[in-house]
């Protein structure tokens, strides 16, 4: 018996939030990964000619791949199997109530040897923030609430891929350093990027004043260069193909015709029994 995953993202609170990004001011990670998306892609020696982009913020993209499909990153895909050789999910996988669904439906979108790539934010994204917040709400309230989006480390991110059956799988993190003067200008910049809180659990009260400032006074404790907080984004990339015959194989446990020692013109001490 399938087990449901549970539910984590709230969709009705992160389309309103992403209905408020401010998409002149608050796209500059959207913007980064798209840039870096089509430096990739850049690389590989294939012309694309059916692509599919999963994302919450359609305008970054049209004017980059004008002929791709542009799908929501709703829990199940709007994209038919066997039709696309590049599906690129951006920045939207760390919302996905089922991410290895996401992965495993992109898989069967994809013609044989196509290539998956996708952006998503990594476990180390706000973490100043996060150890602030919890302090500060566990110093007055004596508890905890979920406020940030609780986001996957490369080594469990980068095993997605091979669950969800893809080949010759890559996963690689970019770390961006942000500061701001407060930690209120940070937690503003999330609502521009439309990265608010919408966990479905989530606390629906007001936080109260006392909560921001403890949490700001502690960040300044403990986060701040030349006086500004320090802010950490991890950006997480994966690339993995649909299997196909075609592709590279690794060779079978002692078939190789050359020694190690051999090729490293050293000499083999053998072990003791």
């Amino acid at each position: 018996m399938t087990k449901t995953p549970p539910t984590l993202t709230d969709r009705a609170a992160l389309m309103r939030n992403r209905q408020r990004a401010d998409l002149d001011r608050g796209m500059f990670l959207q913007t980064l990964v798209a840039d870096d998306i089509e430096d990739r892609l850049s690389m590989v020696n294939r012309d694309f000619t059916d692509i599919a982009i999963v994302t919450g913020f359609p305008d970054i993209w049209r004017a980059r791949l004008p002929k791709a499909t542009i799908v929501q990153d709703t829990d199940t895909l709007a994209l038919t199997a066997k039709s696309h050789d590049l599906i690129i999910h951006a920045l939207a996988l760390h919302w996905a109530n089922d991410p290895v669904g996401q992965l495993i439906q992109c898989r069967h979108a994809l013609k044989d040897d196509g290539l998956l790539l996708t952006a998503s934010f990594g476990g180390q994204t706000l973490q100043e923030l996060r150890a602030c917040l919890a302090q500060a709400e566990s110093e007055l309230t004596g508890g905890l609430s979920p406020r940030i989006l609780p986001m996957g480390e490369i080594r469990d991110l980068g095993a997605l891929l091979q669950r969800a059956g893809f080949a010759l799988p890559v996963a690689d993190s970019l770390p961006l350093d942000v500061s701001y003067e407060t930690s209120l200008d940070l937690m503003k910049d999330l609502r521009a990027m439309g990265e608010n809180n919408a966990l479905f659990t989530r606390r629906k009260t007001l936080s109260t004043k006392a909560l921001f400032a403890r949490t700001e006074d502690l960040y300044r404790q403990s986060f701040i260069e030349n006086n500004r907080l320090k802010t950490t984004f991890e950006i997480i990339f994966m690339t993995g193909w649909t299997p196909d015959e075609s592709q590279p194989k690794p060779l079978r446990p002692g078939s190789a015709s050359t020694r190690l020692a051999d090729a490293l013109k050293t000499s083999e001490t053998k072990l003791k029994p």
